[in-house]
């Protein structure tokens, strides 16, 4: 098990942590799991203010610093969101670094919320330069409070009851630590599973060699997951909890939208999907399965 990441710290985030992001809907969806011919929970992450996850660990993150703390990151629109919305009212600088595909809208509300946004080829490097080239910022993807806010989504997916396998997309790896650390603390048998694009496999690959491996990302409809070298905590944690790590094509995500729209009656972004496209197309074990629909097509 990971040492930095602090299960009194995820009971504490499941406390404190704005409650507009708490407690999201969770159910076993009939009409999704006979689509996918097995028992599959899901939890639904895109009703709330952000309209995805990432406002978890992003408060609780703000929460654990200094009132008027500094904080640069690399995002793809929700994390950088997340940070800015949390540090308006705490007087926090927040800094992100976005690639040039980020999409307009999400650029537009990150810089209403006070950010500010610079555009790089490579974000998550330009991110650590940043933040490492100046006393007093934080750089807040790795941060281990992040990880914990993302925890809290562990503590309630264990309240519905036995779970087989947990299914998660993996970005910088803060939603499968952290909800991981929480779920194998609680239910060892549980298998944490993460997802990452085919187009984009630098997580899987370094999951799976114990250490960091770079790899450039293809295009993908998924950019939020693409990661061209994971942080070496981020690594370390995964390896501490992540039972297995497989790979999704965009056709295996578009589909995976699909039935999230046709079943559930929700438009989600592709990253979101990643769960569901692992569910339809790898042989997971497990009679009971879950995975969290991480964030909406339209926010």
């Amino acid at each position: 098990m990971n040492t930095d990441i602090s299960l009194a710290r995820i009971a504490e985030a499941a406390e404190v942590v704005d409650p507009v992001f708490r407690d999201s809907p969770q159910f076993m969806s009939e009409h999704l799991s006979a689509a996918l011919g097995r028992n599959v929970l899901v939890k639904i992450e895109t009703v709330n203010p952000l309209g995805s996850f990432k406002g978890r660990g992003a408060d609780f993150l703000m929460r654990s610093l200094p009132s008027g703390a500094a904080l640069a990151c690399a995002s793809s629109g929700n994390f950088g969101l997340a940070l800015a919305y949390a540090a308006r009212a705490r007087g926090a600088r927040v800094r992100v670094f976005a690639a040039q595909d980020i999409r307009l809208d999400r650029l537009a509300r990150m810089r209403g919320l006070g950010a500010d946004v610079t555009i790089d080829d490579d974000p998550a490097a330009a991110a650590r330069a940043y933040a490492t080239g100046r006393p007093g910022w934080v750089l807040a993807n790795s941060h281990p409070a992040v990880a914990e806010g993302a925890g809290t989504i562990g503590a309630e997916l264990l309240k519905a009851g036995r779970i087989d396998t947990v299914v998660l997309p993996v970005g910088d790896g803060g939603l499968v630590t952290g909800a991981g650390q929480w779920i194998k603390a609680h239910s060892p048998s549980t298998r944490i599973i993460g997802v990452c694009p085919a187009a984009a496999p630098a997580m899987a690959l370094s999951w799976r060699a114990g250490r960091v491996v770079r790899s450039e990302p293809e295009a993908t409809i998924a950019g939020s997951l693409a990661m061209r070298e994971p942080a070496p905590a981020a690594v370390r944690r995964m390896r501490g909890v992540v039972d297995d790590m497989v790979l999704v094509t965009d056709a295996s995500l578009d589909h995976g939208m699909g039935l999230a729209a046709r079943s559930l009656g929700l438009l989600i972004e592709p990253a979101a999907a990643a769960g569901l496209a692992a569910i339809a197309r790898h042989d997971l074990p497990g009679e009971i399965v879950a995975t969290v629909l991480t964030g909406t097509a339209t926010g």
